[in-house]
């Protein structure tokens, strides 16, 4: 069955051109991920597809039976009402018997002669296997005490809850359904990512998401759509797939670009050598020069550019954690946690959400104190650090000026070094997003201009908290080779197993109540 498409489809925001005549179909059962770089147009295009934003021109067709739910990056819930009514707001027999139902186990009422009557509605509806399923997915979403008004709850839990409508939403549509995800993995922990990659890989759905998390992507989706330069590119297959095919194209490419840029300068030559009056045979061949320069200006060149940095010296003495202790109330943090750091070394902690991983970063940089204990910073450390705080400017500067106004150049390992632009260039900034407000950056932009800005000033000792939330594939693969080459210090927080797989060498494990684990080796 053909859920889904949209034709010939344009939209821009102000003067840019964010995709422009793409053309995409959805078939019952695809579980396509969608890329590109940050700010080229993903969420928006969802959106639209969802019905929630309108095109500048072409057509988006949706089946009549089939129900567009989406997980926004932004959620949208009325703060006033409780977990329960945001989870379950649809006008939906069994959703109002269920909620009935759970709500009298909830208050421990011992009205036997109601609590017969709401089993005797969930028999007639068939609808246990509903709420069993609803207990699932709240239970492995760690979502908890449900009459709690959902104002009072913390971005990651909020993210979470609004994860559990869309699954549960997708549930009670009964397979005519297109499910539409922007970023489902992000504020989830391991454990609740591994379980959703099994449920949405499971599930008999239709889905369209938006992913950094390559295992993720394995897992789940059987196709990739990518959109590069306001153009559509489809890969049936997993991520390596993806990887190779784009690097066939971008070789074809880059092989027809410098048979254009030869024919353009022999063609330049002579028309600079023609008079004024030319022949009709002159004007065809002018023509055709035309095209050909036409052709160079639109085509991009690909080649890559080294980023092996040149670090500034690390001396013997680096990081020093002795006897430290930490406590929130009656969570324990760390409990007499002891570690020298080494040249070189790039550690990984993990642990679920909530038990300090990042209270631990900010102690390690004596921007939190312990309760005891001591942190020994060495002369010559030089931090960079990206926290999830996000990019902090107090003046809506251009893009170009912000980086400008913390180095000029990058200075690399053989003793170049790459201006501003090029470095921005690098983490696809085109010139024209170089001048770009501040304010005008997507969400996705400012997190890859703050992690470019955080590694342009030199450092030697990296702490990333999350680095790869929000950023786009292709700047994740830039990081990648970054730090692959980067000789420093690295601690780095993330969820991100493959990231972790590739960048670390051991890991602290917090394993609650104040204990972490060192364990050698990477994440798998």
């Amino acid at each position: 069955m053909h859920y889904a498409s949209v034709e010939n489809l344009t939209k821009s925001f102000g003067i840019r051109t964010l995709f422009k005549n793409i053309t995409i179909n959805i078939e019952e059962g695809d579980k396509i991920a969608l890329v590109a770089r940050n700010g080229s147009g993903k969420s928006t295009l969802m959106k639209i597809i969802a019905g929630l934003d309108t095109a500048d021109s072409g057509t988006v067709w949706v089946h009549k039976e089939v129900n567009t739910v989406m997980l926004q990056q932004d959620n949208d819930f009325d703060g006033n009402k409780t977990i329960w009514d945001n989870i379950l707001r649809l006008d939906n027999p069994v959703v109002k018997v269920v909620k009935e139902y759970e709500q009298f186990l909830e208050e421990g009422s011992e009205d036997h002669e109601h609590l017969g009557e709401l089993m005797s509605r969930l028999d007639d509806l068939n609808a246990w296997s509903f709420e069993s399923d609803l207990k699932q997915i709240l239970g492995k979403l760690n979502i908890h005490h449900l009459n709690e008004k959902v104002a009072n709850l913390s971005g990651g839990q909020k993210k979470r809850v609004a994860l559990a409508q869309a699954l549960i939403e997708a549930y009670l549509y009964e397979g005519r359904c297109l499910l539409i995800m922007d970023e489902p993995t992000n504020h989830l922990d391991v454990g609740m990512i591994e379980w959703l990659e099994e449920y949405l890989g499971a599930a008999k759905i239709t889905l369209l998401l938006v992913t950094h998390d390559r295992y993720f992507l394995d897992a789940v989706c059987n196709e990739i759509i990518e959109i590069d330069d306001e153009k559509v590119y489809v890969y049936k297959g997993d991520y390596d797939y993806f990887l190779e095919q784009k690097a066939l194209r971008q070789e074809v490419q880059q092989s027809e670009l410098q048979k254009d840029k030869n024919i353009f300068r022999k063609e330049l030559e002579w028309m600079r050598k023609q008079p004024k009056a030319r022949t009709t045979k002159s004007k065809s061949r002018q023509d055709a020069f035309a095209e050909v320069e036409e052709r160079v200006k639109q085509q991009k060149d690909v080649a890559e550019v080294s980023l092996q940095m040149k670090m500034t010296r690390l001396g013997g003495k680096i990081l020093e954690l002795k006897k430290v202790n930490k406590a929130w109330g009656d969570l324990v943090v760390m409990k007499g946690f002891d570690y020298t750091f080494k040249r070189g070394e790039r550690i990984g902690v993990v642990g679920k959400n909530g038990v300090g991983k990042s209270t631990f970063l900010k102690i390690a940089l004596q921007q939190e104190l312990p309760d005891s204990g001591k942190i020994n910073h060495g002369d010559t450390v030089v931090f960079g650090n990206f926290s999830q705080d996000g990019l902090v400017y107090k003046e809506d500067k251009r893009a170009i000026e912000y980086v400008k106004d913390m180095a000029e150049y990058f200075p690399l390992a053989d003793g170049s070094k790459l201006s501003a632009s090029m470095f921005m260039e690098k983490f696809g900034f085109t010139a024209e997003q170089q001048y770009t407000p501040l304010s005008k950056l997507s969400g996705g932009e400012k997190r890859r201009l703050h992690l470019m800005s955080v590694l342009f000033v030199n450092p030697n000792f990296l702490v990333l908290d999350e680095p790869t939330n929000d950023l786009d594939l292709q700047t994740l693969r830039t990081l990648e080779e970054f730090l692959l080459e980067y000789p420093g210090c690295i601690l780095i927080v993330s969820h991100d197993r493959y990231f972790m797989d590739r960048m670390v060498d051991h890991l602290f494990a917090f394993e609650g109540n104040g204990v972490i684990r060192d364990f050698p080796g990477n994440y798998t």
